[in-house]
């Protein structure tokens, strides 16, 4: 994938790392991180969000491949998908919070809409 932001990591561990935060963000509808991190997150999980919109099984199992809980799988094609249903995209939203104390790094908050 071309557009990918590399994020200071190896492979192995930046997809581990973004499969781990896509969970989570799944799993509670928000979640506090830096901007390019959450712009990341952002875009999987909105695939995630319009795969679960159609109810297959194929599209099921694409979603099992990348986040790494089954009851968060479940919530998104039971709850989260269904609301998103007449809703082309943009199923996120990204609020600038500031520098972090530590390295002044840019902090968001990435949400549902």
């Amino acid at each position: 994938m071309p557009g990918t932001r590399k994020l200071g990591r190896p492979t192995d561990h930046r997809k581990a790392m973004l499969r781990a935060m896509v969970t989570f963000f799944l799993e509670s509808g928000k979640i506090e991180t830096t901007v390019t991190r959450a712009k990341e997150v952002a875009s999987i999980a909105e695939k995630m969000i319009t795969l679960g919109k159609t109810n297959s099984l194929h599209n099921k199992r694409q979603v099992m491949s990348f986040v790494t809980k089954e009851d968060v799988v479940k919530k998104l094609f039971d709850e989260i998908a269904p609301k998103y249903a007449d809703r082309n995209g943009g199923y996120t939203r990204i609020y600038k919070t500031g520098p972090r104390r530590g390295d002044a790094a840019e902090m968001a908050i990435l949400e549902l809409v």
